[in-house]
């Protein structure tokens, strides 16, 4: 083992004087060099940087992984994937979790029944969304946080590693700074004429010595204040352009973060157009499964008598419906299932009891989150959401 005692010994020593020098600038004891204001912007500036770059960063990470919790499984692999240099296997999201679920289960219910077909239709929307949201992550992964992540990991490191070796450089020039200062003032008063009167010529003889000596002393001190002068100057230039490169890292954060907005102006848009086709599709095919809950609807079609809700002779106002003169239709009446108790608001209600079944129906011009209710001999609106409709 090769151990440098002499290194060993001067590292020690250095430590010490700037622990020393240090200390004394807490307590206010010793002079310390102070950075121009320019520098002390630059510096206020970069520390500011990287604050909000990190809170930026880690957000965003929260933003496109919002369980962090549920998927601690999923990032211990990942980072140990990618300690390996491997690629990390591809795994399902949330949404196409979702899909295959809801297809499944239109398997098991079968395909053909109501449920079933809308189970597939819905599930087969949310695995698009899973992919759509796939892309916008790797798109943004790759675009705004890989750009951050640099920073955080690269530059910020090497800023931080250069003022680190700038403090250590001004603390050796203010060390130096005072011991020059003391051994000036040490070498004036070796200086001073000696009172003959009171003094033996022999301590005359080591005054003029321990003059010489502190001459001495002020010649090395004065050296290695111009040294270390020399190596403050070098390193305040080299941290100083680190830092005036915040400027170019805050332009390529903007240029990143227009790249973001555009990358979820792109997913929002898709998974809009995705959930309208997919509402379309499912607007077609309610006139099958509720063939009476939306026969009030303006773009719907009357199969009774052949009028139309528009027709202002048959169509009955919501407004002025009078419950006592509305009669059940021949045919497209339904049961239903009561799922929570409701107190009626009014006559025109019909108060209901949870897990019974009435008979349900509706009529012309009605609002389409009500039908009219029957449960014997009574009579009046139910609101729609709080039924089950029976086949």
């Amino acid at each position: 083992m090769d151990f440098n005692v002499k290194k060993l010994a001067s590292d020690a020593g250095i430590f010490f004087t700037r622990a020393i020098q240090f200390t004394g600038e807490k307590f206010g004891q010793v002079e310390k060099t102070e950075l121009d204001a320019h520098f002390e912007n630059l510096l206020s500036r970069a520390d500011s940087t990287k604050n909000w770059t990190e809170k930026i960063f880690r957000q965003t990470e929260v933003l496109l992984q919002p369980n962090p919790i549920d998927n601690t499984g999923s990032r211990i692999e990942e980072f140990l994937y990618e300690k390996l240099d491997r690629t990390v296997p591809s795994r399902p999201n949330n949404e196409e979790l979702l899909g295959h679920y809801m297809q499944d289960a239109a398997k098991d219910f079968g395909p053909g029944t109501p449920y079933g077909s809308t189970l597939i239709k819905v599930g087969d929307c949310e695995r698009r969304l899973g992919s759509v949201q796939r892309e916008f992550l790797q798109t943004s992964a790759i675009g705004f946080l890989t750009p951050l992540r640099n920073f955080l990991e690269g530059d910020w490191r090497t800023i931080s590693k250069e003022r680190r070796l700038l403090e250590n450089r001004r603390l050796d020039l203010d060390s130096c700074k005072a011991r020059l200062k003391k051994a000036k003032l040490a070498e004036s008063k070796a200086a001073a004429v000696p009172d003959f009167q009171e003094t033996r010529p022999r301590n005359y003889v080591l005054s003029a010595s321990a003059s010489a000596l502190w001459s001495e002393e002020v010649d090395k001190a004065e050296h290695e204040l111009r040294v270390a002068q020399t190596e403050f100057d070098r390193q305040a230039e080299v941290t100083r352009l680190l830092l005036e490169g915040i400027s170019s890292t805050h332009v390529n954060h903007l240029r990143c973060l227009h790249e973001f907005v555009e990358a979820q102006t792109a997913y929002y848009k898709q998974c809009h157009l995705h959930m309208q086709d997919l509402q379309k599709e499912l607007d077609s095919s309610n006139g099958d499964v509720f063939p009476n809950a939306f026969a009030g609807n303006p773009g719907h079609s009357m199969a009774s008598g052949g009028s139309s809700p528009l027709d202002p002779a048959s169509a009955v106002e919501t407004d002025t419906l009078k419950i006592e003169e509305v009669q059940a239709p021949a045919t497209g009446t339904r049961k239903a299932k009561v799922l929570y108790d409701y107190d009626a608001a009014d006559t025109s209600e019909l108060s209901l009891l949870a897990d019974e079944l009435i008979t349900v129906y509706t009529v012309p011009g009605m609002d389409s989150d009500w039908l009219v209710g029957e449960r014997g001999n009574q009579k009046g609106k139910v609101p729609v959401t709080y039924l089950e409709l029976l086949s």
